[in-house]
This record gives C-alpha cells, sequence and structure tokens, in this order.
C-alpha cells in the first residue's frame, strides 16, 4: 500500500429513474421506486463476498481511510441494511474514529427520513445531489426533485447531526445564463456546505442527452459563468483544491477523492466496482480490478476481471489525475506510487513549462492558472483545448511524455478520463459528481 492509504468504494446500481445526462453504471427501479428488503439483503450479502475475496487475493490487513458509497442512489439502501453492512466491513477492515464514511444522497423526502439513520450507523459525510435550486432546471435535466426537497434535504442532513455536507452543483445548463449559475451558488451559501463541487454539465454518450442534444449556453456565457463562479467561490470563504472541487478547509477536502487524485489504492465493490492496488515484489506492480457490471450478473457471481497496469501507462494516469490538483504533485509522490523514475516526466515538464500550464521548483509540479483552465471548469465540453498526456516510448525502453493540444467534446480520456465534481471514481464512473 502506498502512502495514500487505503480507500474503498461501494457501488450501489439502482436509482429511482435514471437522469438524461448520467451516463453512470445505473438502473432504474420498478415503479415502486423502493429497493426491496430481499433483494437488498442478496446485495449486502455479495458485496461482503466480494469485500473477502479481494482481501483474501491481496492479504489486505490495512484500516480504511475513507469509505464512499456511489451509484445510482445510495440513499436508496435502508439505514438497517447500511448499518448491518458498515458493521461487518469494520470487521474485516477495521474503521476508525478518522475514517471519512461519505454516502451520495438523493434530496428526495424518502431519503430523508434515512439521514438520522445513517448516521448512526457511522457515515460522517454527506453528498447531496442537489444539481440545482432553479426548479425549470430541475425539470430540464430529469431530476425528480424540486428545489424546496433539496432545501429540506439540507435542513435534515443538518438535524441528522450531519456537519460535513457536500452540496453537488451543475452549471452550463440548459437555458441558463450567467445571472441564473451565480443564483444557484447564492442559494447554497445560506446553508453554510462544507464542500462543493461545481462542476459543468458534459453530454456523454449512451445517453438521453447525447441522442437528443438539448440547447447549452454559448460559450460567451460559459466563460462568463466560470469566471463569476470561481470569484464567488473564492469570496465565500470555498478554496479550490481540484478543478471543481471546493472546500472550507484543507480538512474538509474529499479524502477519498484525493486518494483517486494522488493515484493512491482502493478497493471497489459492487456492480461494475474497479479498484487499484499496489504492491511490492521484486518490482512494484499495479493491479486493476473490475467487477461484473450488471447487477443481477453481480448477484449471481461477483466476478472479477483482474489486470496489471503497464509500465508505460502508469505516467498517463498518474498525470491525469494530479495534474488536476491545485497543489501539484512532488516527483518523489510519482516515484514512489509508479515505480518510475522522476526522469520519466522531463518530456512532461520540459513542454508543459514551455506552453506556460505548469511549473516546477524543487521538486514540486504545479499546474499554473492557465494550465487548470487548460484542463479545466470549462474544458469538458466547451470545445476548448485540453490536455492530453501521451506516452512515447523510445528506443532504449524508457517512457518519454509529451503534452498534445486536442479539441474534444465531452469525452474521457484512456480509463483515468477526465472527471470532474466531487468524490468521483475516474474508474467507477465515467462522468463525476456526486449523482443520486
Amino acid at each position: 500500500m502506498n502512502q495514500n492509504g487505503l480507500g474503498l468504494y461501494i457501488h450501489i446500481p439502482w436509482c429511482e429513474k435514471k437522469c438524461p445526462y448520467c451516463d453512470f453504471n445505473a438502473h432504474a427501479l420498478p415503479v415502486t421506486h423502493q429497493l426491496d428488503p430481499v433483494l437488498e439483503m442478496r446485495y449486502l450479502k455479495q458485496l461482503l463476498l466480494d469485500l473477502d475475496q479481494d482481501i483474501e487475493t491481496f492479504g489486505i490487513t490495512a484500516e480504511l481511510t475513507s469509505l464512499f458509497f456511489g451509484g445510482g442512489t445510495p440513499s436508496l439502501l435502508s439505514s438497517r441494511g447500511l448499518g448491518y453492512l458498515l458493521a461487518e466491513v469494520d470487521k474485516r477492515l477495521p474503521i476508525n474514529s478518522t475514517t471519512e464514511c461519505s454516502l451520495e444522497a438523493n434530496p428526495g423526502s424518502s431519503d430523508q427520513a434515512k439521514f438520522v439513520g445513517y448516521r448512526a450507523a457511522g457515515i460522517n459525510r454527506l453528498s447531496i445531489g442537489v444539481q440545482s435550486f432553479s426548479d425549470p432546471a430541475l425539470q430540464r435535466l430529469g431530476r425528480t426533485h424540486t428545489r424546496s426537497e433539496a432545501s429540506a434535504a439540507i435542513h435534515a442532513a443538518r438535524r441528522a447531526g450531519f456537519s460535513n455536507i457536500n452540496l453537488d452543483l451543475m452549471h452550463g445548463l440548459p437555458g441558463q445564463t450567467p445571472d441564473s449559475a451565480i443564483a444557484d451558488l447564492d442559494f447554497a451559501a445560506q446553508f453554510s456546505p462544507e464542500h462543493l463541487s461545481w462542476y459543468q454539465l458534459t453530454i456523454e454518450p449512451n445517453t438521453v442527452f447525447y441522442s437528443t442534444k438539448p440547447k447549452l449556453p454559448v460559450e460567451s456565457f460559459l466563460q462568463a459563468i466560470t469566471d463569476q463562479g470561481l470569484d464567488w467561490l473564492q469570496s465565500q470563504g470555498f478554496a479550490r483544491y481540484e478543478i471543481s472541487a471546493f472546500a472550507r478547509s484543507q480538512a474538509l477536502q474529499s479524502r477519498h477523492n484525493l486518494t483517486y487524485w494522488r493515484f493512491g489504492d482502493y478497493l471497489g465493490i459492487g456492480a461494475g466496482g474497479h479498484g487499484k492496488l499496489s504492491r511490492q515484489n521484486t518490482t512494484l506492480e499495479i493491479q486493476r480490478t473490475q467487477k461484473t457490471r450488471v447487477p443481477k450478473d453481480y448477484l449471481a457471481s461477483p466476478n472479477r476481471r483482474m489486470t496489471e497496469l503497464p509500465i508505460k501507462e502508469r505516467p498517463i494516469e498518474f498525470l491525469m489525475n494530479a495534474c488536476r490538483l491545485v497543489e501539484g504533485f512532488a516527483l518523489t509522490d510519482f516515484e514512489q506510487t509508479t515505480g518510475l523514475p522522476s526522469s520519466a516526466l522531463e518530456g512532461f515538464i520540459t513542454k508543459g513549462a514551455q506552453q506556460g500550464l505548469v511549473s516546477a521548483s524543487k521538486g514540486q509540479i504545479t499546474p499554473t492558472a492557465a494550465g487548470l483552465e487548460f484542463l479545466g471548469l470549462r474544458g469538458v465540453d466547451a470545445k476548448l483545448a485540453a490536455l492530453i498526456v501521451v506516452a512515447v516510448e523510445s528506443l532504449d525502453g524508457s517512457v518519454q511524455l509529451a503534452l498534445v493540444a486536442e479539441s474534444h467534446e465531452s469525452k474521457s480520456f484512456g480509463s483515468a478520463g477526465f472527471a470532474v465534481g466531487d468524490d468521483f471514481d475516474p474508474f467507477n464512473r465515467s462522468v463525476s459528481g456526486e449523482e443520486a
């Protein structure tokens, strides 16, 4: 295990209704919109079998740094079922007083009623998938909640004892103006959230929005929304620590997400879950795990595919995530997490500095303001230049890197992706935000 500790991602694949922009591994429930207790227990038992298999395969005994329930809609779980699962996880991988335990929640009233039980079970960070406080915008996004329900959910979370709350907000929505985008942020401010995920709507393949594209704001509006939004967030005391993640303090940054961004180790269980584990033998081995995606197939068997991450792909995956962090990364961290010498990044550092995208000082590589904009909040969906890291093998087999500017439209790059938003898993979800 590397110095970033061990995370555990648990995927809950069901939701009440799949939103037209969603390309996550999410499956709509029947008309009742409720998770059947028998089905819930079958799935929880399978999650534990899945976890046991990973623990045995990798010989894991570490305590968890973070645990994250993503989906789908994890708040479909009953508080009793969640409590049972957390207690069983704790028996296998200790959950201590400092472990960040996050759960994505839908703002609907049925979910709100569970918040007290979730807090009692051990969840200490709640992420509420608001997306917008505008009812017309929510309708266009296909969301099942209203502004009043979102407000009620946040108040319910506070009453339940949650002192660490993330709100997920999208911008660049159909019909949105700079004023209406800032109005969403203004409305969010009254709840004093500890963390905001503020990210642009992207149109992904295999979604309803991809086949019937909505009319998105023009480029000038997107730029104005980005500029004004960043100014607003700073004025309200939110420090930007990743392209689309903003926290009141360093202590309130998403520890689970930081594990991904710092190329740390994590287990991924549940339908479609992915994991990354490193272990030192004669060389550093990095294994990827992937579980079967379809819930009924997963319930039959959590079939696992394991692949070793090739050496030539490690710099790409590391940089795709680390370059999203405002802090950048230390060359020593690159060496420790990839098993490669820092000289492998000479091409990247040289080209990046020449283009004004990164700076290098005392072994620390930091994206510039231009570099963050290059990847940035608008870059995913606004056909702007995006940073692509290309691996090139030299004749002697060493890895060199170059920077290439290429325009793209709502695409993830490689397995690492360009996911944006809070608490994303770039492997478990192709676009981020805490969709619930």
